[in-house]
């Protein structure tokens, strides 16, 4: 077969391709933070003495978790206009599938990191007449974030793996910026390689330090 490389159509579009890291930025920097603190805040209603708070957890995390993401960011564009009669942006739609589908793998790293812990130091604790809140703030989290680390790190990942498939409703990320340029100049070859190359450039600083806390927190331990 003769084919011959040629990557000007990348080099001439570059700020399409730009934008769309951009993008893909903004939508990890806001998806991951807000997934971790709901997933906190499932992870300690699961964990309560309310029946009812503990239902309505587990089911929460069973939807998000046993249903595609793809699914859940289609359904708030599409399906969930028709339910409120409020249009939901590109963007907020997406959003919500991805924050409603990491924070609940996160609720259950939250989970299993506090069930980690001895129960010697929650009645110390408690002996020392600390509220759930002071155990959680001063004891639990700061013992159990390394034992986190790693799980955290591949969620963190695979969570911007994930904000390619907004391109599927239109969010102008990396991966729709793309397809799009593939369309116009027929070059898919070299324009959807160079989309992974800059993913993984993207993506493998964050993996490479995560590796090096790990192992920071492994000697400490």
């Amino acid at each position: 077969m003769d084919f011959s490389w040629d990557f000007s159509a990348v080099l001439q579009n570059y700020p399409a391709l730009l934008k769309g890291v951009g993008m893909t930025a903004l939508l990890w920097a806001i998806a991951f933070p807000v997934s971790m603190a709901l997933g906190l805040a499932l992870s300690l209603a699961t964990g309560s003495r309310n029946r009812i708070a503990v239902g309505a957890g587990r089911c929460y995390v069973e939807v998000f978790r046993n249903t595609p993401v793809l699914i859940q960011l289609i359904w708030f564009f599409y399906a969930f206009p028709i339910l409120t009669g409020q249009q939901l942006s590109p963007v907020m739609a997406a959003l919500c599938g991805l924050i409603l589908n990491a924070s609940a793998y996160c609720s259950e790293i939250f989970r299993g990191g506090i069930a980690s812990l001895p129960s010697g130091q929650w009645e110390g604790g408690r002996a020392l007449g600390m509220s759930r809140t002071q155990l959680m703030r001063r004891i639990v989290v700061p013992q159990v974030l390394a034992r986190m680390l790693p799980a955290f790190t591949n969620r963190g990942i695979e969570l911007a793996k994930n904000t390619s498939i907004a391109s599927v409703i239109a969010v102008q990320e990396l991966m729709y910026q793309g397809r799009a340029l593939s369309a116009a100049f027929y070059r898919p070859l070299e324009i959807l390689t160079a989309v992974g190359i800059i993913y993984f450039l993207l993506i493998y600083p964050g993996s490479y330090l995560a590796s090096r806390l790990e192992k920071r927190y492994a000697l400490r331990t």
